[in-house]
Parts: C-alpha cells; structure tokens; sequence
C-alpha cells in the first residue's frame, strides 16, 4: 500500500475513534436539557455528567490527532479545508472551548445559578458540533466550489445545501440515539429507564433520516459500488439498535450504534476515495496525490504512529475498564464548591 492511501485509511480510522467516542460525549450533554426531571434535576445532571466525566478529555484528543495528522500528512488538504470551513470550523472551536470550561467549572462553586449557566454552555457545546460536524462532511462529500489553486471560492450560504443539513441532521440524531444507549449502559435506576426508552424512540428517527441520507451519498456521490456494503452494515447496525433498545439490552444496542458510526465513516472516506476534498470542477479536486506531504515526511510518521498508537489505545482501555461501573443518584458525594454568602452591601463574599 503507497503511504499516501495508507495515511488517508489512518486518518478515516482516527475520525472513527472520534465520532465513536465523542459522539456519546456529545449525546450526554445534548441530553442535559431533555432527560433530567424537573423534581430531581440537579441531581440527575450530576450523574449524567459524572458518566462521561473520566473520559471525555481523552475522547477529545482523537480530534487532535485527525487535525495533526491530516496537517501533517496532507497540508494542502488541511490548508484548503480549514481556509473554506472557516466559520462553521470555528463555531465548533468555540463550542469546544465552551465546553471545557463548564466541565471543568461547574463544580468550583456551590451556587445553582454558576451551575445553571454551566450546564447551559454544555448544552451548548455539545449541540453545535453535533449539527456542524455532519455539515461539514456531508459538504466535503458532496463536492465544494475549488479554483484552479485549490482555494475555496464559494460563499458561506454554498455550504448550506440540501445534503449537508441532512446530514447535519443525521449526526445530532446519531449522537443523541449513541448517548442516550451509553447513558442507559452507564447510569441505574429510573434514569437508566427513561434513558433507555429516549434511546428506543430516538432509535426509529436515526434509522429513518440516517438511511435516507446514506442512499442519497451513494446514490448520487459514490463511484465504487463496493460502498454499497458500508450503507448495508451500517442499515442492520441501526436496525439492531432499534431492536436492542427495545428489548432493554444496553450493551447490545451501544455496540450496534458504534458499528453504525463506523460504516457510516467507511462509507464517507470510501466515497472520497482517492480525493480528500473533491471540487464541482473535477479538474480542481485535491487527490491524496497532490495534496500530501513528501515520502520522507509520511515514512516518518508511519513509525512514530507505529510506536505511540498502540500505547495510547491501551491507556484509554485501561481508563474505560477502570471506570466501567453504573452510576446513580445514590452514589453523589455531597457538592465540593465554593460557597457564596449574599449580603446587601457587600454583594457576595466566599465562605
């Protein structure tokens, strides 16, 4: 295999672990707003969060790794996506950043208005990158307005086509259907069933518009029709999650959503095949020929990747198996924050 078609694969396989992982990340928080009871929902947002609180960082490291590595590999894939996708690339930045800070954050201060703020910014920074990331892909796809010296030259409205919020939509609903299954692998007690009955419902929408967007990729933008095999997976992979879900059977129902994800990915890398960003000129399209690195660059890349990656894969093993237990209301420690104490000249002081 050329380097070039082997980092292409690598970097399909590093967005794989991020969609995989980051998805029930970014579920769970979408779900703040939508699951917890109203009677019990400080509480209950406490566990939600505690379920992905050991892994989440680790999760977000799989975007970095895509981003190097995509830099690294292909620079003027990199160059030329970052440049075209600037805003909707930089409104996911800002959810992200927003997003660490309220994990991080929230907790400091014992006062339900600092938490309240917190949770929002969660919601937040979990609901724009699940629209946007579909977007973009769907866009990269699809095909986007490139000139001769591969810079994008089509407006921000180009990218708001048909096709792209469809899959904008695909990837919020994958991403709300992949959480509430963790939250229900994860989370016991009445939580863990009205997770798991979201998860149903949520299942039926996802198998709907996930399918209808995937015919329409292949059908309209796939060249090879061995990707026809990816829609196949992926449709009996959420068919399977409809069924999972319903008969309660969690671990099923998490394991059929991530295989899901992951031919989706195939499919979406096996249609780009070989362009990395194809223009609506053909002629102009980036290829992972003229958009990669140099041998020397990619040789080298091949052995650190060779030494580092199974090191980290053990590592983020170990962190799931060490924090594989369910979590409920029960097992809340008592708030550890700050507290605040209001008086009316002095506005609030730190107890």
């Amino acid at each position: 295999m050329e380097l070039t078609t082997l980092w292409f694969v690598l970097i399909a396989v590093l967005w794989t672990g991020y969609l995989v992982l980051e998805g029930f990340d970014f579920g769970v928080g979408m779900l703040l707003g939508l699951l917890p009871r109203r009677a019990d929902q400080e509480r209950e947002r406490r566990v939600m969060i505690n379920t992905i609180g050991p892994v989440w960082d680790g999760n977000e490291v799989w975007l970095l790794t895509a981003g190097g590595a995509t830099f690294a590999a292909f620079p003027e894939w990199y160059a030329t996506l970052f440049s075209g996708f600037y805003l909707p690339l930089f409104l996911i930045l800002v959810a992200l950043i927003v997003r660490v800070v309220a994990f991080e954050w929230r907790g400091k201060i014992d006062d339900d208005r600092w938490r309240a703020w917190a949770d929002r910014a969660l919601i937040f920074g979990s609901w724009v990158p699940s629209v946007l990331w579909g977007v973009a892909f769907a866009n990269i796809v699809r095909g986007v307005e490139l000139d001769a010296d591969h810079q994008y030259v089509g407006g921000l409205f180009a990218l708001l086509n048909p096709f792209a919020l469809l899959g904008g939509a695909v990837t919020t609903l994958v991403f709300l259907t992949h959480g509430a299954v963790f939250l229900a692998l994860k989370s016991d007690g009445d939580l863990r069933h009205r997770a798991g009955t979201l998860a149903a419902r949520l299942s039926v929408a996802t198998l709907v518009v996930a399918g209808a967007w995937a015919v329409w990729l292949q059908v309209a933008y796939a060249d090879e029709a061995w990707t026809w095999a990816a829609v196949t997976v992926a449709a009996v992979a959420l068919v399977l999650v409809v069924l999972a879900t319903r008969a309660r059977r969690e671990g099923r129902a998490f394991v059929a959503s991530a295989v899901a994800i992951v031919a989706t990915v195939v499919l979406i890398f096996g249609s780009l095949f070989p362009d990395v960003m194809p223009a609506v000129d053909p002629a102009h399209s980036l290829t992972v020929l003229n958009a990669s690195s140099t041998h020397y660059t990619l040789t080298v890349m091949t052995w650190v990747a060779l030494v580092l990656t199974p090191l980290v894969l053990l590592y983020q093993g170990w962190t799931y198996w060490v924090f594989r237990k369910r979590l409920s209301t029960a097992h809340l420690p008592a708030p550890a924050g700050l507290t605040f104490r209001r008086t009316e000249t002095s506005g609030a002081a730190p107890e």
